[in-house]
């Protein structure tokens, strides 16, 4: 074990609601812990749309058995963010925030070694609850690396009166659509395959299927971007290479998880279009023992599957196998 380096039960990576919930479980649980975080608390709503609402009810965020209210049926970013605020301080995390994890290598016989942008760490175990909004999922097309061309969407008034291309049928490239044409921005929409994602919310979806039968928002189905200039786009359509005027791209094609650092750290991963890690489902422990995942990152590149409601559950999971143990 590294010298003069601190030592934890349980070093959590990942600052968000479900490293949260593990934080909390430990604490609960009489276990050392520490959170690291490689950016602000709950980066990753943070970095979200400015008035991004939630799929989900405020009662299926909550974390710490600590009521999350709100006056709207569904929450927004800013409500979530005072949430977990106030979760940070009503059980005093103990939390790293803008350090990065840099490498985590299990060390003989029952310790891991944490190496970050500030330091080392020793921990008898590590959770990885990283998600998946830090990676985007590029198109690999020419021009990609313009300016002009976003991954990330905060809020429309950059976009008002100019012309704008978002690229997927996502629930953010749906939003980021009709948001900017509100705002008085030319909407076209491409997208892969021939309709709207059925997984869009179901107070949006209709929204955003009228505007494009009414012809407001343009939308090429079964359409693919093939190259971004700076004053153009062109677009692969089933009635052959379109051309159209362009201020700005949207693309938000989606996101992913550090598959490379989950491999690095010794999990196995599969190969192919999902890239599943390995893990118990009972104890969500990785064939690394000791070392478990947490979230969203538990789904490889099937982001679908996990989600805060869904996957609060892992903590408690998470918490009895390291008892166990």
């Amino acid at each position: 074990m590294a010298v003069n380096t601190p030592e934890y039960d349980v070093i959590i990576i990942g600052g968000g609601p479900i490293g949260m919930a593990c934080a909390i479980e430990a604490q609960l649980n009489e276990l050392s812990y520490l959170i690291i975080e490689k950016g602000a608390l709950v980066n990753s709503i943070f970095n979200y749309p400015l008035y991004m609402t939630f799929f989900s009810t405020a009662e299926r965020l909550e974390i710490g058995k600590v009521p999350f209210t709100c006056i709207a049926p569904k929450p927004g970013r800013q409500e979530a963010l005072e949430y977990y605020r106030n979760i940070r301080k009503h059980f005093d995390l103990n939390i790293n925030l803008f350090e990065n994890v840099i490498s985590v290598n299990k060390q003989k016989p029952d310790y891991f070694v944490v190496h970050t942008s500030k330091g080392w760490y020793n921990a008898k175990n590590v959770i990885i609850a990283t998600g998946f909004y830090d990676i985007p999922i590029y198109m690999d097309v020419p021009g990609e690396n313009l300016p002009k061309v976003r991954h990330y969407y905060k809020e429309a008034h950059e976009y008002a009166f100019q012309k704008v291309l978002v690229v997927g049928a996502n629930n953010s490239s749906v939003d980021a659509a009709l948001e900017c044409w509100r705002k008085g921005a030319d909407v076209t929409m491409v997208i892969r395959k021939d309709q709207i994602n059925d997984r869009v919310k179901y107070w949006v979806k209709p929204d955003i299927e009228n505007r494009i039968a009414e012809g407001s928002i343009k939308a090429f189905f079964y359409s693919s971007i093939t190259e971004i200039r700076e004053n153009e786009v062109d677009i692969f359509t089933t009635d052959g290479n379109v051309t159209i005027e362009n201020d700005f791209v949207l693309a938000l094609t989606g996101y992913r998880p550090d598959i490379d650092f989950l491999r690095a750290s010794g999990i196995n991963v599969s190969e192919g279009l999902t890239c599943t890690p390995q893990y118990n489902p009972e104890t969500m422990e990785t064939n690394v023992p000791g070392l478990y995942l947490a979230g969203v990152v538990c789904g490889g590149l099937e982001t679908h599957k996990w989600f805060i409601e869904n996957s609060r559950v892992h903590a408690s999971m998470i918490m009895k196998g390291i008892l166990e143990r």
